[in-house]
C-alpha cells in the first residue's frame, strides 16, 4: 500500500515539475532575456547557419555568448527527454517522441516569429532536439530500468 502512495507522489511531483519547468521555459522563449517586439519577422530557416556563425565567429570576446547559446539550447530541453517518456507512455518509443517533440519546438519557433518576440531559428530545433534526445538516452539508460 505504502508503494502505491509513493509512485502516487512521485507522479504528482513530476507533473509539477512539468508544468513549472514548461512555465520557465515558454517565459524566457517569448518575454524573458528583455524580449521586445520587433517590427519584423525574424527567422532562419536554414539548417547550420545560426551555429556555425557562432563556431565560425568564437573568439574570447564572445566566448560566453557562444556557450550560452549552443550548450543552452542543448542544455536546458535535456529534462524534457527525461520527464515527456516518463508521465506520457506513448512517447517512450524514440520515434513518437521524436515526432512529437519536434513538431512542438517547431510550433514554438514559429510563434516566436509570428509574435515577433524573437527569431525562428531551425537550429534551435537542432539543437533543442539534441537536448531532448541526451535525456531522452538518460531515462532509458537509468529511469526506464528502474520502472520495471
Amino acid at each position: 500500500m505504502n508503494n502505491k502512495y509513493n509512485h502516487k507522489a512521485i507522479n504528482i511531483l513530476v507533473w509539477v515539475i512539468f508544468i513549472s519547468y514548461s512555465a520557465c521555459l515558454l517565459f524566457w522563449m517569448f518575454r524573458g532575456f528583455g524580449r521586445v517586439t520587433h517590427t519584423d519577422f525574424r527567422f532562419n530557416y536554414v539548417p547550420l547557419r545560426t551555429i556555425l556563425g557562432f563556431i565560425v565567429d568564437l573568439s574570447s570576446l564572445n566566448l560566453l555568448t557562444t556557450t550560452i547559446n549552443l550548450a543552452g539550447n542543448i542544455g536546458v530541453f535535456i529534462p524534457f527527454g527525461i520527464i515527456l517518456p516518463y508521465i506520457f507512455k506513448g512517447l517512450r518509443r524514440y520515434s513518437l517522441f521524436t515526432v512529437y517533440f519536434i513538431t512542438a519546438i517547431i510550433i514554438l519557433e514559429i510563434m516566436q516569429t509570428v509574435l515577433r518576440v524573437g527569431i525562428g531559428d531551425i537550429d534551435d530545433v537542432i539543437l533543442n532536439y539534441i537536448g531532448a534526445s541526451i535525456g531522452f538516452l538518460l531515462y532509458r539508460s537509468f529511469l526506464c530500468k528502474q520502472l520495471s
